[in-house]
């Protein structure tokens, strides 16, 4: 893995890796000690301080080591065969583990649920082949097997698996259907939060279509083009229209239920048999009950 700096940064290697990476900071300290991280093919020690054009090397990747715990989890399954199960995933719940999370999530359920899930990309993942946030409710698709894992990777890679959500957004929008086409990359100053960038950005497209206009609200239905970290959310906050409730994007004050998004809708082959199947749940109750009590206002 390499990663060039394009801004000004000025703090600890293993500060800085540990908020653009997924690994801790605890695994960087061991990384940088194992002299397995380079900045400008130079070893350095923890203490040194980021610059902006530095080049920095991970020449050997890690795995963290968490032994991974079964738990009694009720998951909502809305479909499950041989290769692969859609979960209806709640607001709350953390897909698989991290640094300092290794109980509770998706993953654990998963686990209690089925001994049969593919190897993943790392053993914190099996089964995880896409990822929604936290706080985002609604469907994740799960691979049974390597084959299976291996092809629905591929399939979502080369955008041929079709997903959609439901938002609430801030404000009304003016046009009816909008499609966002804005790189994104790492915040510049908050290294954990996502921003419109040109620096060290990937494309980001989401089409977005308006349901429902309320007194201070848009609902609206997004179709995502790409799969970026937070990309219906950053690039909604980009137009100014941030996702109601959201902790990051927005300045309000939020109650723990998180953004009100949700993956409601998800098109896909079956990655052996190829079937074509398509699924499409509800809104979470206080998602839905939020939008009850603004018909009631209006």
């Amino acid at each position: 893995m390499t990663i060039i700096v394009k801004e000004k940064v000025n703090e600890r290697i293993d500060k800085y890796l540990s908020d653009v990476t997924d690994y801790s900071r605890s695994l960087i300290l061991k990384m940088i000690k194992n002299e397995d991280i380079l900045v400008n093919d130079n070893i350095v020690k923890a203490s040194y301080k980021v610059a902006e054009n530095d080049e920095i090397k991970i020449i050997k990747e890690y795995v963290e080591e968490i032994d991974l715990e079964p738990e009694n989890i009720p998951l909502d399954i809305i479909f499950e065969n041989e290769n692969v199960i859609l979960v209806n995933k709640p607001s709350g719940m953390v897909v698989h583990p991290g640094s300092g999370n290794k109980n509770h999530t998706l993953v654990n359920a998963l686990l209690y649920h089925t001994n049969n899930l593919s190897e993943g990309s790392d053993n914190l993942r099996p089964g995880i082949v896409h990822r929604i946030d936290k706080d985002t409710s609604g469907l994740i698709l799960i691979a049974k097997n390597n084959k299976a894992h291996e092809i629905l990777a591929d399939d979502f890679k080369h955008k041929r698996v079709k997903r959609k959500y439901i938002a609430l957004v801030k404000g009304i929008l003016a046009h009816n259907n909008i499609t966002i086409d804005a790189p994104i990359g790492r915040d510049k100053i908050d290294r954990k939060k996502m921003m419109v960038t040109d620096l060290n950005s990937k494309d980001a497209v989401t089409h977005i279509k308006v349901l429902k206009r309320y007194h201070k609200y848009t609902l609206i239905e997004c179709e995502l083009e790409t799969g970026r970290t937070h990309q219906i959310r950053v690039h909604l906050a980009y137009i100014g229209h941030p996702i109601f409730n959201d902790p990051v994007y927005q300045k309000d004050k939020t109650t723990s239920f998180g953004q009100f998004l949700h993956s409601s809708e998800i098109t896909f082959k079956e990655p052996i048999t190829k079937e074509q199947l398509h699924f499409k749940v509800d809104l979470p109750e206080y998602f839905q009950n939020f939008l009850d009590n603004l018909d009631n206002e209006e």
